[in-house]
């Protein structure tokens, strides 16, 4: 038995996910380094209209992620 995949796009590039994968899943295929920044909290991710979504959001075919620095949560910041 064959594996259902969908496509979804993360910022603008599109990747093939497994069905049932969620958003999380959508980044860590695009970018490992970036799901980390998720998994970490200094980024967030978004939906096609820019509001902040649940890394386990489910995907379906055709969602459109993008991800955004965290407001505050850069290592480094002064405060």
């Amino acid at each position: 038995m064959t594996t259902r995949m969908v496509r979804v796009f993360v910022n603008g590039s599109g990747v093939e996910v497994p069905a049932g994968s969620v958003a999380l899943d959508a980044v860590q295929t695009w970018n490992a380094d970036a799901a980390g920044e998720v998994s970490s909290g200094t980024r967030l991710i978004t939906d096609s209209r820019g509001l902040p979504i649940d890394p386990a959001t489910p995907m379906s075919a055709g969602s459109i992620l993008r991800l955004i620095p965290k407001r505050g949560a850069a290592p480094d910041a002064e405060q």
